[in-house]
Formats: structure tokens, sequence, C-alpha cells
């Protein structure tokens, strides 16, 4: 209806009027002053100020990015926060890499305070931490291992009510290394030291219930260029591992199988198995008593000795003849 008054207005318009009229709004339009076509409201310009804000994010981004300074890595994190709040839609590769920064300075950011934690011995806080980490990247190698140490040290102290998680994260952490999935070492100096560390723990917090993983843990720990490789007590509790797992239940076997029965060849492939795993312990030992040199270690030399004898003989129809020569050689040998 309000048109069409105007419109009536328009024609009542002495003609003079009507085409000056005409003409200023001609001369608006060329202007690019018209209603509804203001610079505000052109696109182009919104446009051309919506990409030089981009940039000039982004460059400061990426200028402060490069230096390795905290305050200039802090300064390229909030510019990259600002850009993804921003442009963060147009998931183009300026979006990736930055999404990419952000996301690695926060994870960054949360392992630092979860190693300080550990550092810290508040073992409860960082377990705390380290499931946060976890539920977001279940293969973080980094907590993984941060979170073995801690708990290791915990039940080193006394206090077991870690231990479940513990192994958890150790056998976790293991499978990433021999799956090789894991490109940096951290927190471990280096690959060798966290295959050392993480299957020597492992097999410390199964010995009792899994003898059998334990002693599989505890080979794979001796087998790694650390300083596993040279422990005495890692190859005693190896060779306890072979005797309280593999060699009792094959000996309970044979015992079940073949105690009353004439001999057979299925009986002496059984029998000559149960050999090899009293050799491998026997071996086991007679590394750890090589290894105690010393002075501080003379105590728990005698002890593995003395133990090492009585296994010795039971194998060897009651006789220590050719102990003193094995150990004296057994380092210069292979493992079985």
């Amino acid at each position: 209806m309000i048109a069409g008054y105007c419109l009536l207005y328009y024609q009542a318009m002495p003609k003079s009027l009507r085409l000056l009229l005409i003409a200023i709004a001609t001369a608006l339009l060329s202007c690019g002053l018209a209603p509804g076509t203001s610079a505000q409201r052109n696109p182009t310009m919104t446009q051309q100020q919506r990409d030089y804000d981009k940039e000039k994010l982004y460059a400061e981004f990426s200028e402060n990015k490069r230096v390795s300074s905290p305050e200039r890595q802090r300064t390229a994190y909030r510019a990259a926060r600002e850009f993804l709040r921003r442009f963060g839609v147009d998931d183009d590769a300026y979006a990736k890499e930055v999404q990419k920064y952000v996301t690695d300075y926060e994870r960054l950011a949360r392992e630092g305070e979860l190693f300080a934690t550990y550092g810290a011995r508040n073992y409860v806080k960082t377990f705390e931490l380290g499931r946060v980490l976890l539920q977001k990247a279940p293969e973080d190698f980094f907590a993984l291992g941060v979170l073995a140490e801690a708990g290791f040290e915990n039940a080193q102290a006394g206090n077991a009510s870690l231990n479940a998680e513990t192994i958890d994260y150790l056998r976790r952490a293991v499978q990433l290394l021999e799956a090789g999935k894991v490109k940096n070492a951290d927190p471990f100096k280096s690959m060798d030291i966290a295959r050392g560390f993480l299957n020597f723990a492992l097999g410390w917090f199964v010995r009792e219930e899994k003898p059998i993983e334990a002693a599989a843990a505890f080979l794979k720990a001796i087998q790694t260029d650390s300083p596993y490789r040279d422990d005495p007590s890692i190859y005693h509790r190896l060779g306890i591992a072979i005797l309280k797992g593999e060699f009792a239940q094959v000996s309970a076997e044979y015992n079940e199988k073949y105690g009353n029965k004439p001999p057979s060849a299925e009986q002496a492939a059984m029998f000559e198995r149960i050999k090899h795993l009293g050799e491998r312990a026997i071996d086991a030992y007679a590394r750890a008593v090589a290894l105690s040199t010393k002075p501080e270690q003379q105590e728990a030399r005698n002890k593995i000795l003395e133990q090492l004898t009585a296994l010795y003989k039971s194998f060897h129809d009651n006789s220590d003849a050719g102990l003193n020569e094995l150990i004296s050689t057994v380092l210069s040998k292979p493992l079985p």
C-alpha cells in the first residue's frame, strides 16, 4: 500500500522534479552510495578485509613459531588460537598447519605438567594427569612411559595402589615399541633404554602371578643395549621366573602324562624340554654370580651361588663338577 501511495505521489510530481530525482539516483548508484550498496556492505571490500586480516594473523603466528624461545612460542600459540577462532572454518592448508601447531603445543604443555608432577614424586597426581592424556591419545608413548616410571617408583616405595594400572601401561608401551610405532624415545634417553626399563619393570610386577610372562620380559630387557644387560639382579630374577613358570608347568605336565608309564618318544621329548629349561635357569644364575663383582654385591652373590650350586647338582647327579668353569666362562657365551 505504501508503495502505491509513493507511486501516485511520484506520478503527481511535476515532470521537471521527476527528472531531477532520476538524475540524483543515477549519480548515487554510479558512486556506489545508493541505499543497500554502501562500502560497508560491499561483498568485495569485506572479502578483501578478511583476506588481509587472515594473512596478517598467519604471518604473526608463522614468524613467532620459528623462534624457539618460550615467549615467542606463547605468542605464536595465542595468534594460532585467534586464527582458528576466526578462520578455522576455511579448512585450508593454513588452517590445518595452525591446527596441528595448537594440538602439538597443548599436548606438550600437558606432558610438561605431567613430567613436572612426576619429578615432584606426586604419583597420584601424575596418574590423574596421565589418564586425561591417554583418554585423548591412547598411544601417547611419552605419557605411558612417565606413568610406567611413576608406578614403578610408587610400588618400590611399598604402595601397591597403582600396580594394576601400571602393569597395563607397561604392556601398552611395550606393544607400541614392538609394533614400531614409537618414533621418539622420550621420556627415555634412547629406544634401547626404553625397552630395557619397560620390560624389566613389567617382569618385576608380574613375576609372582605370571612368571612365564615375567621371564619373557626379563629376557627382552637383557637383550637391549642398556644397563640391564649387565645387571646381575635381572639374571637372578630370570632364573627364578624360568623355574617358577615354564619349568614348573612342564614338569607338572610331564609327571601327569608319563609318571607311571613306560618310556616313549613323546616322553623323551618332554624330558629334554625340561632339561633345557633347567639349563636356561642354571645359565641365568651363573651369569648373576659372574656379574656380581662389586664389593656391595658380595652378600647377594654368595646367596645366589648357594642357590645355583643346589640347582646345578640336581641336574648333574648331585655333583658340582664343572660349576666353577661354567661361572668363569658363561659371560663369553650366548644365552641358551
